[in-house]
């Protein structure tokens, strides 16, 4: 655009926050921010900070060298970044547009994640950090938007999954994570979800039980305060990345089982004879 909402501003380092605040007030709908960082390192982290979570500015950050040069490839890459900040999407599945996803296209269905960051060893005050995001544009299952939430240190548990919090005004009022995904998703389909995927990160094979029980009664006592008799169907699956089970073909460098590496093909499922005896579990 030659003609931007607000002419261009140059400014000291040490001044950022002054001028991203300025910049708020002459232009309080200003939908994004292009920012060229100095050449010296340690504005970013102000600039995000200030933007995203003092005055609500969608910002793109660019690295001065690269500006400079001006390369189609930088330009490519600074594009598909700056259309996803501002709602819009960069890939779509063939499958989903044509519905031939089985289990998710042919109902309205959410697909969810959800995953606790845990202090370090030896911070002992700060909170755990769990955060859920959920799909938003059934039947295309691409854009997601996420909550977080801070909770005691140290728990595993999701605690704000589903919540009932005393109002001075309106009384016990329904709030929790579930709850606003779901909200947000009949507003963006006009539709509610016949049924949930749950994927669960970062729980211990000690915890499974404590987690599934609390975790999906939330889902399910978050689904009733919005409708009274909602019950979708929900499939919660337990996420384990660092395990040492390592799979190889059976006939080393054939063609047609793997990929030119000589590893068995992605998407390759096993579901029997080296699962848990009794427990659902399966290897993809």
């Amino acid at each position: 655009n030659p003609k931007p909402a607000i002419p261009f501003i140059s400014c000291q380092p040490q001044r950022i926050e002054e001028a991203l605040r300025d910049i708020h007030e002459r232009a309080p709908t200003l939908q994004l921010l292009i920012v060229i960082l100095p050449d010296v390192t340690g504005s970013y982290g102000k600039i995000k900070r200030v933007c995203e979570t003092e005055l609500g500015i969608i910002s793109q950050c660019c690295q001065p060298n690269q500006v400079r040069k001006l390369g189609k490839q930088y330009m490519e890459n600074v594009a598909l970044k700056i259309n996803v900040k501002t709602g819009g999407r960069n890939t779509v599945l063939d499958d989903a547009i044509r519905r031939r996803i089985p289990l998710i296209t042919d109902r309205a269905t959410i697909i969810m994640g959800a995953d606790v960051t845990h202090p370090q060893a030896g911070e002992d005050s700060s909170p755990s950090i769990a955060a859920v995001v959920a799909s938003m544009d059934w039947p295309e299952i691409t854009k997601y938007r996420g909550l977080v939430s801070a909770q005691a240190h140290r728990e595993e548990i999701i605690q704000d999954l589903y919540k009932l919090v005393q109002d001075p005004q309106r009384g016990l009022v329904h709030s929790g994570l579930i709850r606003e995904h779901l909200i947000a998703f009949r507003r963006a389909t006009n539709q509610i979800p016949a049924r949930i995927i749950f994927f669960r990160d970062g729980v211990s094979e000690g915890q499974f039980s404590q987690v599934l029980l609390h975790e999906v009664m939330a889902i399910r006592k978050a689904c009733h305060s919005l409708q009274e008799g909602y019950q979708p169907r929900i499939t919660f699956v337990i996420v384990q990345k660092r395990h040492h089970t390592r799979f190889f073909p059976a006939q080393h460098g054939h063609r047609e089982t793997t990929d030119k590496s000589g590893n068995i093909l992605p998407g390759t499922v096993v579901d029997t004879k080296i699962c848990h005896p009794n427990e659902f579990d399966f290897y993809l």
